[in-house]
């Protein structure tokens, strides 16, 4: 009784838990973790960091102060990053800007360089060619840049270093900044905030001050101009101080040439605006980029199609093996001994359908690493589609995928090990050496395109590269917790009990018939149903990741994932079925491949994608880079798709084969 009444608590605990995941999101009052408003009083000093800058010609962050900028008078500093934000390549900063909260500023001196040396004129010149883009980051908004287009607006994060105009380079070095206000209000934030529990680890602020007036941030723009500055007039002045003549920032011209010994000045002017933008709504002007209609059109059509296509297949499929099982069951009553000298199809390789495949340890293996690195996108798409990873924070995402992926070894060496005592007849030999290799074959491949990737890129000065300390933290992480979690996995792998054939093996192989076409061929082609369930949402992804855009929409992804599987599934039970009937009963392998093909086809769309829409890559350096983070991305799919195909057909011929009388 005690026992149940636990299962009672713990299963109303976990519908709560569903409730409110349900309710809260779809409120104004829910907040995401990490991601709680500042309010700021009048005159209150507002700090800009400074990002690592970024282009989409070239795919190499580097350092702000790699280009010569000024530099707060405190010296450079760098912000508290997570591990995401390191992989990722963000390197954020402190920089000299400084604000003062709902106090507007024009002319401001920053600072005038030096004479640029030879050196900082050709890496300033090759970063304005390469389109790099300067981000700039306050109260974790990123600045945003609006610039129009025939009839509308489109919107661009950062601004660019410079401009070419007629082979004379001329650097930004005025920048007009506008800063949305929410006028902060205590009975409404209350309200927000009221959140259940939540609320009271929420600081709130005292009645007697609730006639301060004070503000929240809610949107950052910025306007990136080329002002000739007087080189004479700017020598006596100190970092803040006033210009002393008007500054117009006119974006349209350009004024400040960048050339070889001469020095370059910077100022900027702020505008403070109070917006009716409310806080938990900030970051709509980042999600609202240009396609988003296209985007949502495309899916839904795409998710109909597919649907439809599935569906079908499913039918037409179910119908035809219910149809085989019926009459072998008939032909069993009437007349067994003709049955037998009429037999044909699949229950031809009724001794040899559970045979020992080629290569069974890595089979199992592949497996094991597959349901990790599926489980691993279920449930990070689930946590991002829930609002748990949000764009607020700053390499959430990577970061819980590389937790999540750690821990679910377990699963890894469950599915491994327990496939390896089916396989090997109930044998526990070994157990421990699968478990091993499932830890370390795909984490190794991993650790081998990246450590390869990350010479190019430290050979190149970019932020992009991890770290040496960072690499040391990958490799304790891999071996103190993936490693001994997979081991834990394998043990339970290794107590569970293996699967049961529902027939018997023959000694000797059958010999299998000559056959029209080859295998391979249908196992190519069976990789295009489930590609055309994500190749449109595959554009959004690719653009998201190598064309600076935030991608948001992770309850259409998981839909998409679920499709995705479930035509794999479908693919790989069809191709099973249709090889075992022309009695082939090789299917172990084929059915892995089946499904898995999906992967060379978004491996061929990458390279579609870095032809045509990142046509403007420049370098080699950049290619590889982006063919060698591609491949590390086909590899993890093809082992995700390839399991579910292989889980699938493994338990649809256990259950054919266990389904009818067989003599």
């Amino acid at each position: 009784m005690e026992k149940l009444g636990t299962m009672g608590c713990v299963r109303q605990l976990w519908i709560w838990v569903l409730l409110c995941c349900l309710i809260l999101p779809s409120g104004d009052g829910f907040y995401l973790p990490g991601s709680y408003p500042h309010k700021y009083g009048v005159s209150e000093q507002l700090s800009v960091k400074v990002n690592s800058l970024t282009s989409i010609d070239a795919e190499m962050p580097f350092s702000y102060y790699s280009l010569p900028f000024c530099k707060p008078a405190e010296g450079v500093k760098d912000s508290r990053e997570n591990l995401g934000e390191l992989l990722m390549g963000d390197r954020i900063e402190n920089s000299p800007l400084r604000f003062k909260m709902y106090v507007n500023e024009t002319e401001i001196f920053l600072c005038q360089t030096g004479p640029l040396s030879a050196d900082d004129f050709s890496v300033l010149t090759k970063r304005i060619d390469e389109m790099y883009q300067v981000n700039l980051i306050l109260d974790n908004l990123p600045a945003i840049r609006y610039t129009k287009k025939d009839s509308y607006f489109i919107r661009w994060t950062g601004y660019p270093v410079g401009i070419k105009v007629q082979d004379v380079y001329y650097v930004f070095n005025h920048l007009k900044f506008t800063v949305l206000v929410h006028k902060y209000e205590e009975s409404n934030m209350a309200g927000m905030m009221s959140t259940g529990d939540a609320g009271e680890v929420i600081p709130t602020m005292e009645k007697s001050g609730s006639s301060v007036p004070g503000y929240m941030v809610v949107g950052f723009e910025v306007v990136p101009c080329s002002f000739l500055h007087d080189m004479e007039a700017v020598k006596k002045l100190k970092m803040h101080d006033k210009y002393p003549s008007a500054i117009r920032c006119d974006p349209s011209t350009v004024a400040m040439a960048v050339k070889q010994g001469q020095s370059l000045a910077f100022s900027y002017e702020v505008n403070f605006i109070e917006s009716d933008i409310k806080w938990p709504s900030r970051w709509d002007a980042y999600l609202k980029m240009e396609g988003a209609k296209v985007h949502w059109f495309s899916i839904l059509n795409s998710l109909m199609v597919i649907t439809f296509l599935a569906g079908i297949v499913l039918v037409i499929f179910l119908r035809t093996v219910r149809r085989d099982l019926t009459r072998y069951e008939q032909l069993d009553k009437e007349a067994q001994a003709q049955m037998n000298e009429e037999l044909s199809g699949w229950k031809l390789v009724v001794g040899d359908v559970f045979r020992i495949p080629n290569n069974p340890t890595l089979l199992c293996i592949m497996a094991g690493d597959g349901v990790q690195i599926l489980g691993m996108a279920v449930v990070t798409i689930m946590f991002a589609a829930l609002g748990f990873l949000s764009p607020a924070s700053r390499g959430a995402l990577l970061t819980g995928m590389l937790f999540f992926y750690m821990f679910l070894g377990i699963a890894a060496g469950y599915v491994a090990v327990r496939l390896w005592r089916t396989i090997s007849c109930n044998s526990n030999v070994g157990w421990i050496s699968i478990s091993w290799k499932a830890a370390c074959f795909f984490p190794g491949i991993a650790f081998l395109i990246l450590t390869s990737l990350n010479f190019l890129l430290w050979h190149s000065n970019s932020t992009g590269a991890i770290p040496f300390s960072i690499f040391v933290v990958l490799i304790l992480l891999w071996f103190c917790i993936s490693v001994p979690l997979t081991l834990v996995g394998g043990y339970l792998g290794a107590k569970a009990p293996h699967i049961e054939y529902p027939v018997r093996t023959n000694q000797i192989p059958r010999e299998i018939p000559a056959q029209k076409y080859p295998s391979w061929l249908l196992v190519l082609g069976a990789g295009t149903l489930p590609f055309g369930t994500l190749f449109i949402e595959l554009f959004f992804i690719l653009s998201s990741i190598w064309m600076g855009r935030v991608y948001y929409v992770f309850g259409f992804l998981f839909i998409v994932l679920t499709l995705l599987v479930v035509v794999c599934a479908e693919v790989s039970l069809v191709l099973t079925y249709m090889h075992l009937c022309v009695e082939d009963w090789r299917w172990w392998w084929k059915s892995f491949f089946a499904s898995g093909s999906v992967a060379l086809y978004i491996f061929l769309y990458s390279i579609n994608y870095l032809i045509f829409d990142l046509r403007n890559l420049s370098g080699l350096v950049s290619s590889t880079l982006y063919l060698g983070y591609s491949l590390f991305m086909v590899t993890a799919i093809m082992l995700a798709t390839g399991t579910v195909g292989f889980m699938s057909s493994f338990w649809f011929v256990h259950y054919l084969f266990s389904s009818v009388k067989l003599d």
